[in-house]
């Protein structure tokens, strides 16, 4: 091999090696920060309908829910439920929604 044989192969990897490191995967977002990028501009900061649903029905209906399952959450962000629209993979992938509904059901008010 010559020696501009091995600077153009070695010129062409380097774009590559950027690349590769560029995407290495980050870690998943925690079902609070999740909830907190996806859910909290209308379910408020701390979730259970305290955000702009709280405008509509006092005290929010969410906030007295004590029987909340993550697959329940799944089931209705999925499917939409009341004022709530569904929400499409597009926006939040199966596996974030599932950290989400872990997250709420995980919470002390769904335990109840």
């Amino acid at each position: 091999m010559s020696a501009r044989s091995i600077l153009l192969v070695a010129a062409a990897a380097i774009p590559l090696a950027g690349l590769a490191a560029q995407s290495s995967p980050r870690p998943p977002a925690s079902g609070a920060a999740l909830y907190q990028e996806k859910c909290a501009m209308c379910h408020g900061k701390v979730g259970m309908g305290t955000g702009l649903l709280a405008r509509r029905v006092q005290p929010p209906m969410l906030a007295e829910r004590t029987d909340l399952t993550a697959d329940y959450v799944v089931q209705a962000a999925r499917s939409g439920i009341g004022n709530m629209p569904a929400i499409p993979r597009g926006e939040a992938s199966d596996a974030q929604l599932d950290a989400i509904a872990a997250w709420l059901a995980a919470r002390p008010t769904a335990r109840k």
